[in-house]
């Protein structure tokens, strides 16, 4: 039983914006969260603080992030974040993961995008 409930604890769920919009989770349990970084919407702070919205194409989430963001995190590109809920609308981000080449997007978020209905790949 005490490995079971150690193995719960370390387990990070994946969820969309629309997936958090219907069925919102514990704020402060750790998550990932994924989807296209939404244009217009990074705003640059200071010490490296960095707020943008991740959007599924039905549901966007406000994810704010301080540190050092991979070199092709950018607008209309995929994003995997994992950090904690603070509300249904707001996420705080501790690791920030963006595709490595063109031809990649994480699996998470293609998953997301192809059930809100919003794909463009292939």
């Amino acid at each position: 039983m005490l490995t079971l409930r150690a193995f719960r604890d370390n387990l990070v769920f994946f969820y969309s914006p629309s997936d958090l919009a219907a069925r919102p989770v514990e704020s402060g349990r750790l998550i990932r969260i994924g989807g296209l970084v939404e244009a217009g919407s990074i705003v640059r702070g200071e010490q490296d603080r960095i707020s943008f919205t991740v959007s599924d194409g039905t549901a966007k989430l406000m994810v704010n992030y301080q540190g050092i963001l991979p070199n092709l995190f950018r607008e209309g590109q995929g994003v995997v974040a994992e950090g904690t809920l603070i509300d249904p609308t707001h996420f705080d981000a501790k690791t920030i993961l963006a595709k490595h080449d063109e031809n990649y997007m994480p699996k998470e978020v293609v998953d997301a995008l192809k059930k809100s209905g919003h794909w463009k790949g292939p």
